[in-house]
């Protein structure tokens, strides 16, 4: 049992290595810059004994030689479904139904079930139950008898079919929110019930598991947070009185990050005639308007925008970094905000889904309300104000990563429940 897992001197949990701990991992881009943890889980899931086996709906977010020799190195050894287009397809449809023809038609009547008379929805679980012919395909030529999807969106309904079609074992790690807002039309009360067990990364995503699915079914769902390792991410040698402030967001550039927030608050701030500097970490699809409305503020100098960076380069920037600021309006566990207080760094964020679980507010860094321009901005000029406190609140989140969100420990943790989850 997971429970009765020997330590090492860390008191990490120490996993045997055996011939059942064997997993294949499902993810919709594998690898991508905004799931470098799904990487590092991988990784850390091999150095304990595991046989991973990764595969991806879609080809890398970059490529190839914009890759780091990681990324490139994990990119090699993923199957990718898309990668194999019409050929692989139909090879699949025609294996699976010469040698699994019950398995076939269950998936067939799978389609109908949550496509209904959607024209829309019935193409959509088509293609879903395609693809998942694939990677059933690909894990019965690896003998691999388990599927765990990260995200309970896309990839975890191609794993729906997958335990539909050929009977392997299904699990899931939920981050949440996008699921949650769409729920139905994920399909996550099939999921949890379809589920062997569902891997909740923090205590709010396994609320909402359970807000969806009745009590028969919440023993499936697992809290095991994700986590950063603090040797790689430690603290710079910072500047107690920094002649200009560099304030810095990582981040996706989407609607749900709240970067246009963030620009507003520099604005007002540089209003007030205090030295600061913001710089904007990621790409995505509000780029173009971020940056039109940076160059419309009364000082653009002040906001500079870094593009997406390869974790290779990114500890650079921490480095540099006075303040942490991420003010999203819906979020997971950012894992951005565990690598700045890991490399203690003070972090302003909002208060919401897990991410009070993470960061106390006032011991680990500020909270605000999302969308509170004002609240942004005091929290900030308070910390800019006050060296004291912004060394505080550095070592409090430091010591918060290392006794909560410790990369190696949590995952350690994580392979103690396939070990006592997984059918062998």
């Amino acid at each position: 049992m997971a429970a009765s897992s020997p330590t090492d001197q860390s008191g990490t949990p120490q996993i045997a290595a055996t011939p059942t701990r064997s997993l294949a991992y499902l993810v919709s881009r594998y690898p991508t810059i905004s799931m470098i943890f799904v990487l590092r889980e991988v990784l850390q899931l091999r150095e304990l004994g595991f046989r991973i086996d990764t595969a991806s709906i879609n080809p890398p977010d970059r490529a190839p030689d914009r890759l780091t020799a990681e990324e490139a190195a994990e990119a090699a050894r993923t199957y990718c479904v898309k990668f194999h287009g019409v050929f692989g397809a139909a090879g699949a449809h025609l294996q699976t139904i010469l040698g699994n023809p019950i398995g076939y038609c269950r998936g067939v009547g799978q389609v109908f079930a949550l496509g209904g008379l959607d024209l829309k929805r019935l193409f959509l679980n088509l293609m879903y139950f395609t693809e998942a012919l694939m990677v059933g395909q690909w894990m019965r030529r690896n003998r691999q008898r388990h599927l765990h999807c990260h995200l309970g969106q896309q990839a975890a309904t191609v794993g729906l079919y997958v335990r539909r079609v050929f009977g392997f074992g299904y699990s899931v790690t939920v981050h949440g929110p996008d699921e949650f807002y769409d729920a139905r039309g994920q399909y996550l009360a099939e999921k949890i019930a379809a589920a062997d067990f569902m891997v909740c990364i923090s205590s709010f995503a396994r609320s909402q598991l359970m807000l969806l699915s009745p009590q028969v079914h919440w023993n499936k769902l697992i809290v095991s947070r994700l986590g950063v390792d603090p040797q790689v991410f430690s603290p710079a040698a910072g500047n107690a009185a920094p002649e200009t402030f560099e304030i810095l967001c990582v981040g996706r550039f989407t609607p749900a990050k709240g970067q246009h927030l963030l620009i507003d608050a520099v604005e007002r701030l540089a209003h007030r005639s205090r030295p600061v500097r913001l710089r904007l970490v990621g790409s995505g699809p509000d780029e173009s308007s971020l940056r039109e409305h940076a160059a419309h503020i009364e000082f653009p100098e002040s906001v500079i925008f870094e593009g997406a960076v390869n974790q290779d380069r990114i500890r650079t920037l921490y480095a540099a970094a006075d303040i942490f600021c991420l003010p999203s309006f819906a979020e997971g566990v950012p894992v951005v905000l565990m690598e700045a207080m890991a490399m203690g760094i003070p972090c302003v964020t909002t208060q919401i889904t897990g991410i009070p679980e993470l960061i106390r507010n006032g011991i680990d860094g500020y909270l605000v309300a999302p969308s509170d321009l004002d609240a942004l901005v005091e929290a900030l000029a308070t910390l800019m104000d006050d060296p004291a406190l912004r060394e505080r609140l550095a070592a409090s989140s430091r010591a918060r990563i290392l006794e909560h969100y410790d990369l190696r420990r949590n995952v350690a943790e994580l392979a103690g429940h396939f070990v006592e989850r997984v059918k062998p």
